[in-house]
């Protein structure tokens, strides 16, 4: 049997994607197959396909790093035929065929099953940018922080992350400053919550290595001088949570935040958090998103529309979720 599927190949420096007919019997290894409904574009996934990154280890490989469908047959305990599943990260689209694809096979221990509250197209709406804002949230509550604290920072607002981000954390009662650098569509991010706006170029720039104390916390996925920037100007015994790198790899940054504030800085990892971890950040998910706002975020594209689509990401222009409907 045959499927369409994103097929991305490499010669030299380049890579290329070409949509294929893939045999089933070239699936990879793996104890659950699903019949996938919807995949996303990331953040990871653009790099992954420009090539600005080595995502992809291996050639050709079906990229996209998430997957949401309903398992066509298994092996694996507690799975069975019919069951709704998601999956965020492991090896997809690094060692192991990913999700831009009307089909998948992987190991049971990569999936869980979608809340109740989702459809297939509502993970995906989430995909793993959102997963990534859950798991931002619970390490400012794992660090102490409730919004009688004060504010909390939401860089790369318009972002996927960002923008599930200042949902989640406006849902929960925390008033949200947004940074963005495009201030044009300060309305969208007020729409989803945010109290106050203010430009990136405020924060990207070499800074002091403290100063004024501004917010109690921030979920930052910028990097570079913007995260050293917001460390600056955490309030005592806040918490920064940092999952990107949009703007660098880099931190210039200094201790003093660290020994005079107490300030704590948390990595955040989705591609290899424990299954645990991944459930209880499904389960909030589920129980704090506000699916109307989610909603706002979201747009819906087909598996021949992800190159271009992967190019406009990089280039900062797309703002909030995009959904891939494989089967359109």
């Amino acid at each position: 049997m045959t499927f369409k599927a994103l097929l991305a190949s490499k010669a030299g420096d380049t890579i290329s994607t070409h949509l294929v007919d893939f045999q089933e019997e070239d699936l990879m290894p793996g104890d659950v197959t699903v019949a996938i409904d919807y995949s996303t574009v990331n953040y990871k996934d653009a790099m992954a396909l420009s090539g600005s990154s080595p995502v992809i280890r291996k050639f050709p490989l079906i990229p996209g790093i998430d997957f949401a469908g309903v398992v066509e047959s298994s092996t694996y305990p507690g799975l069975v035929a019919g069951d709704r599943v998601l999956a965020n990260g492991w090896g997809l689209s690094q060692t192991h065929h990913g999700g831009f694809a009307q089909k998948a096979r992987v190991s049971g221990d990569w999936l869980v099953k979608i809340p109740d509250a989702f459809t297939t197209r509502d993970a995906m709406a989430i995909g793993t940018a959102g997963y990534t804002a859950m798991l931002s949230v619970l390490a400012l509550e794992h660090g102490g922080l409730t919004p009688e604290r004060g504010d909390i920072l939401v860089t790369g607002a318009n972002g996927g992350a960002g923008s599930v981000a200042i949902a989640l954390l406006s849902g929960l009662g925390y008033r949200v400053i947004a940074s963005t650098g495009r201030l044009d569509e300060a309305d969208y991010l007020r729409a989803l919550g945010a109290a106050e706006i203010i430009d990136r170029n405020t924060l990207s720039e070499a800074g002091a290595p403290i100063a004024r104390e501004k917010w109690a916390g921030a979920i930052d996925s910028v990097g570079s001088h913007t995260l050293a920037n917001v460390l600056a100007q955490i309030k005592y015994r806040g918490v920064v949570a940092a999952f990107g790198l949009a703007q660098g790899a880099d931190l210039p940054a200094s201790v003093l935040p660290f020994i005079l504030r107490n300030v704590s800085l948390a990595g955040i990892d989705s591609v290899n958090a424990p299954q645990s971890v991944r459930l209880q950040a499904w389960s909030r998910l589920a129980s704090d998103l506000d699916l109307d706002k989610l909603a706002r975020t979201t747009r819906v594209i087909g598996l021949a529309d992800v190159p271009e689509l992967a190019s406009q990401v990089m280039a900062g222009k797309v703002q909030g979720r995009t959904v891939v409907d494989v089967n359109a």
